[in-house]
């Protein structure tokens, strides 16, 4: 069977699956903490870094969940939790209804072909010292899927898929531009045909022409292969245009989770209403009125009590600051994490 034959079967396969609309990934009660040695030379006292808190999270397979918030707020290691490329200190993750920490060994190797990441920095995740050829096969050779001249036509099938024309085979990463890397980054995850992909952060080191033209491409190889994408961002131009749905994270929760077109015209909490006016516009009439928050991202490393958001949020109450908001779903699954604006 033809790599491209292969494909569309798959694609048939997953379409399926994206019918029934059971969830492809699933965090539960999902948190990672880091140890942090002590707060001060002679002190007992350990510090721990709470990266990711008690996520709760469903994936549908063929959709895209746009993952949203600061620098510092959880996302690229929420995205290795779910590839199980870190161990969580609490919580479970299943993929395709297995959990990923009861497989054995040989099961988890197997599994690690169906997911795949795409990392941010297209010009550190090539190894320089690989032709692309060899970047593309590694994943084919490693899991065995073909060898020889099927292995070459694969690759070769790869490359035209992301844009890249076969010419490029023996050169360096080097040779090539931010966007063009990309994708042979992107050809590299699909080579050992996965179902999930996270994309981590996967345009913002591109010039904003080239990001739109990666992200026409991701769109165009999940509508042919069935893909299902956690495309993490802090641009919202970009994940609006997207993802199905988006969710939005601070300090290591997710406070509001919602279809894009919900979100967008009806956000909740005050987090999410404060990154949506920051949005640059040329259209002055159109602008909203920018909510501008007061202050800095506490630290993970001992985050405030309550709702973490509170010390910053212009509408808090008192209880903001005693009690922790859980995330309560409303009308149509629009989910928050917020006392005084709760899930409509």
């Amino acid at each position: 069977m033809s790599p491209a034959s292969g494909s569309n079967v798959n694609a048939a396969l997953r379409a399926k699956s994206t019918a029934a609309g059971a969830p492809l990934v699933r965090a539960v009660n999902l948190s990672k903490e880091f140890p942090s040695g002590s707060d001060g030379l002679l002190s007992r006292r350990r510090l721990v870094l709470r990266a990711v808190s008690s996520v709760n999270l469903e994936i549908e397979s063929g959709e895209t969940l746009g993952l949203v918030g600061e620098s510092g707020s959880g996302k690229s290691t929420l995205g290795r939790l779910l590839l199980k490329l870190v161990e969580p200190t609490a919580g479970k993750v299943f993929f395709a209804g297995r959990e990923l920490a009861a497989l054995s060994r040989s099961d988890l190797r197997a599994l690690r072909r169906e997911m795949q990441p795409v990392f941010q920095d297209p010009y550190s995740s090539l190894n320089p010292r690989m032709k692309i050829r060899s970047i593309v096969a590694e994943g084919i050779e490693i899991h065995r899927l073909a060898r020889g001249r099927e292995k070459e036509e694969r690759v070769v099938e790869l490359l035209r898929r992301v844009g890249i024309e076969p010419d490029a085979l023996d050169r360096y990463p080097h040779e090539f531009s931010g966007g063009q890397r990309q994708r042979i980054g992107i050809a590299r995850a699909l080579a050992v045909n996965p179902r999930f992909l996270v994309l981590d952060e996967p345009v913002s080191a591109l010039d904003v022409s080239i990001q739109a033209q990666v992200v026409n491409l991701l769109q165009d190889l999940q509508a042919e292969m069935g893909l299902t994408y956690l495309f993490i961002a802090h641009d919202l131009r970009v994940v609006e245009h997207i993802s199905r749905r988006v969710a939005i994270m601070y300090l290591g929760r997710v406070v509001e989770l919602a279809d894009s077109a919900e979100l967008f015209d009806n956000p909740r909490h005050p987090y999410t209403r404060a990154l949506l006016t920051a949005i640059p516009t040329v259209d002055a009439a159109a602008r909203p009125e920018r909510l501008k928050l007061p202050g800095e991202v506490p630290s993970p490393l001992e985050p405030p009590p309550g709702c973490a958001f509170h010390p910053r949020c212009p509408y808090a109450k008192d209880i903001c600051g005693r009690v922790e908001p859980p995330l309560e779903s409303g009308k149509g699954g629009h989910a928050v994490a917020c006392h005084v604006f709760p899930a409509p």
